[in-house]
């Protein structure tokens, strides 16, 4: 645990006792400070009280003794309308803060030489792959390495800080929002797309959220920015620090030279016949990309190979845990991390190829003789789907739960990569209606799905996939979408599919 100071002898109030909430209770009690907590669930307020904490109703409480407010990142800051918590916190000028932004200030707290780095990775779609993807390469290569944040472990709940440490933290927008002094010493933005729209008042305010991860870096900091859209190529024309671009758009930033086969769609990786991962970019998709930003260096990612100047310096074609475009892309993001933080070429190319994967995206959970499952239950909106469903020739897709706005329209130019989508939980309907004649049913519920999917496609013949990747959040039917793809993964196996592991 990471204790943190600078509330020493001082009440701080704590709100939402979930994992962050009750690891910064634990870390600001660790550092001198007396936590008061509240939760409006009663089984929050239980484990509280079973720790020994003070419990106490917030709305009640004396403001003006208190030094700060860690709110959870569940709870709104700002929109639809700051949460109770918050309004009563600024009444009485106190400071609102969040995990992240205690975590900044722990090791700030520190003399610089015995501070450890940090990496940090935000974006709407593929940080949480990134993420484990630099833990893996930077541990692979020898350092000492912290995974936590927004995925797996709590930041607070990580080991107390080393000078030979490296975290590297996934980040998510509302904890970003709730920061004002974390300074990573490499910054990742991976992209941007509409989403959580609710809680941050509009787009304006989405993209003001995931650029403050940059805010606090000085002209030592590296930023890695991903520039396939036009938010982030916004954000790092504006940065005065190093900025490392990524692009999976050749002509920017990648040049015409160098060893790679081209067609009007870009690198072709792996073989894409009989359900191989190929290019993910549609012509179509491709044309509507924006040009990157011409300033800073910068690296291009294609479907099997990392370029930079026209080169391939990383070639993903055995990383079986790399398939397609996207994957690409979080494997540019990695390499750039590794040899920002010193990590030879060599050594930073083999932790990419051992890579073993992530639960939930996009991984390989079993095979039925010639049909091989693949679960991207992490895929909760249409611009996560659109990767997975790009990233094979022919799929059959199941999707649906709680639909995102916009739901799947914007998937289209894909729709003739469906062999047959299998729809299941509230959104069935409207992706019915927007399917169209592309071949669909209701299937209502997962086990359901699957069942249908491994039928058809074992009627079709050849090598295919069954593909779950929802475009959707799982609340509907699920407690979250690690248990969505828990299901799905028995699901398979209860078909009498043999696991699939990545070699």
């Amino acid at each position: 645990m990471i204790s943190v100071p600078g509330f020493e002898g001082r009440r701080v109030a704590v709100f939402g006792l979930g994992r962050s909430g009750i690891t910064a209770a634990r870390a600001l009690q660790a550092g001198g400070a007396t936590p008061i907590l509240w939760d409006d669930g009663e089984a929050g307020r239980a484990q509280a009280i079973g720790e020994g904490f003070t419990v106490e109703d917030l709305a009640a409480a004396d403001w003006s003794d208190f030094a700060a407010l860690v709110l959870s990142p569940g709870a709104p800051l700002t929109h639809p309308r700051p949460h109770w918590t918050v309004d009563l916190a600024r009444a009485a000028g106190v400071p609102v803060l969040g995990d992240i932004e205690l975590f900044a200030r722990a090791l700030a707290a520190r003399p610089k030489d015995q501070r450890p780095r940090v990496v940090a990775i935000t974006g709407t779609n593929g940080k949480s792959t990134t993420t484990a993807l630099i833990g893996w390469v930077l541990k692979s290569a020898g350092l000492t390495v912290h995974v936590g944040g927004n995925i797996g472990v709590g930041v607070l709940a990580l080991p107390e800080p080393t000078p030979d440490a490296v975290y590297v933290i996934e980040v998510s927008s509302y904890q970003l929002d709730l920061t004002t002094t974390f300074a990573p010493d490499v910054a990742i933005l991976t992209n941007i797309s509409p989403d959580h729209l609710d809680r941050h008042g509009g787009m304006d305010g989405y993209v003001a959220a995931k650029a403050r991860i940059f805010a606090g870096q000085g002209a030592d900091g590296v930023a890695l920015v991903g520039v396939d859209d036009t938010w982030g190529q916004g954000i790092a024309s504006r940065l005065s620090q190093r900025v490392i671009a990524i692009s999976s758009n050749p002509s920017p930033l990648g040049g015409e030279g160098g060893s790679r086969s081209e067609t009007d769609e870009g690198f072709v990786g792996p073989s894409s016949a009989g359900g191989q991962p190929e290019d993910t970019a549609p012509s179509s998709e491709r044309l509507r990309r924006p040009p990157s930003p011409p300033r800073g260096e910068g690296y291009v990612a294609l479907p099997g190979a990392v370029l930079k100047d026209g080169q391939i310096i990383a070639d993903l074609t055995a990383a079986r845990s790399l398939p397609g475009r996207h994957n690409a892309q979080n494997a540019a993001f990695a390499y750039a991390t590794a040899r920002a933080l010193g990590v030879t070429h060599d050594a930073a190319v083999a932790g990419l190829l051992s890579f073993p994967g992530l639960a939930h995206r996009m991984e390989a959970v079993g095979r039925l003789g010639s049909v091989r499952f693949i679960n991207d239950s992490k895929a909760t909106n249409a611009d996560a789907a659109r990767q997975a469903l790009a990233s094979y020739r022919s799929v059959f897709w199941i999707a649906g739960g709680v639909p995102k706005a916009g739901g799947i329209a914007d998937l289209a130019d894909l729709f003739p990569r469906i062999a047959k989508a299998y729809l299941i939980g509230d959104a069935a309907p409207a992706f019915a209606a927007t399917l169209a004649d592309t071949p669909h049913v209701i299937a209502r519920t997962l086990d359901d799905a699957v069942a249908a999917a491994a039928a058809d496609a074992a009627f079709a013949g050849g090598d295919q996939i069954v593909l779950l990747s929802p475009a959707c959040a799982s609340f509907d039917q699920f407690k979250d979408f690690e248990a969505r793809g828990e299901a799905f993964r028995a699901a398979v196996l209860a078909l009498g599919a043999v696991p699939e592991t990545a070699s």
